[in-house]
């Protein structure tokens, strides 16, 4: 089975409802083009606010899944018959916050959320004074109308303990919405989810967005791509500069032929890395 698979990196346009607005437009514009599963980038509502430390922004954090972005794109998701990954700010109690990407599927059902594990706390990357780590049930993979999908955030990327546990949980296509600057990143963004993709045997969709954001100096390089199981783009790789919607054709068939020669799942030891987890 064939899907088409999308992905959107794009800026900041200075104000939420512009963000909100564009983001629906992009979905109209993939489904004329035939696709079938959508990503937004890490927090795509607003800016990449952790860059600095303000509780104002505490402000766009809303429940899941009845806040009014879900609400409005899972209708979205339902007029276009595509499944959608929607990273927002999670708002469950006053001071209970999460970074956290909710799943729709194609009728515009909600189907769960993941909330990013790994928090980091470095310059330019404050994300301790926003987002509690995720708690979440395991590594959760949501059955799709395109498949099982799977999804990692930004820093999540680092750790490959997760990368496998989506692929035990039956991950095909997972998700890795980011917020990543150049320097030292942008070498490690070419080559660490190519690995997973390998590693794991499914497809990955690596999606950063693009820019220099008012709250500080990062810059944002794009760069998004789609890895499959034997660790090559499909397609080109987007812009470093300027937003893409790029949508790849991603055949599901290669995951068991991948996992047919390699078997690495067959091959674990995990018997021996019990040691992993008493560190």
């Amino acid at each position: 089975m064939t899907v088409k698979a999308g992905m959107f990196q794009t800026h900041w346009r200075g104000d939420k409802d512009k963000m909100l607005d564009a983001h629906e437009e992009i979905a109209h514009e993939a489904a004329k083009q035939g696709n079938q599963v959508l990503c937004f980038q890490e927090l795509f509502m607003g800016p990449f606010f952790a860059q600095v430390q303000d509780s104002e922004w505490y402000s766009y954090a809303e429940q899941i899944p009845d806040g009014p972005i879900i609400q409005r794109f899972s209708a979205i998701a339902k007029e276009t018959g595509q499944v959608m990954v929607l990273p927002i700010y999670e708002e469950v109690q006053p001071g209970v916050l999460f970074n956290t990407a909710a799943v729709i599927d194609a009728d515009g059902k909600y189907l769960g959320k993941y909330r990013k594990t790994h928090i980091p706390q470095v310059k330019g990357f404050w994300e301790k004074f926003y987002f509690r780590p995720g708690v979440n049930d395991g590594w959760p993979v949501f059955e799709t109308a395109v498949g099982k999908v799977g999804v990692y955030i930004c820093y999540d990327r680092h750790f490959p303990e997760g990368w496998r546990g989506l692929g035990l949980a039956g991950a095909e296509i997972v998700f890795n919405p980011s917020a990543t600057s150049r320097g030292l990143s942008k070498y490690i963004w070419e080559i660490e989810q190519v690995a997973a993709s390998v590693a794991n045997m499914y497809y990955v969709g690596a999606l950063n967005r693009v820019g220099i954001e008012p709250l500080g100096d990062n810059d944002f390089y794009g760069t998004s791509y789609f890895s499959d199981p034997r660790g090559k783009y499909v397609g080109e790789v987007a812009s470093d500069q300027v937003e893409e919607l790029i949508i790849r054709d991603l055949d599901l068939d290669v995951i068991r032929e991948v996992r047919d020669q390699w078997a690495f799942y067959r091959d674990r030891r995990p018997d021996t890395y019990t040691a992993l987890t008493d560190k």
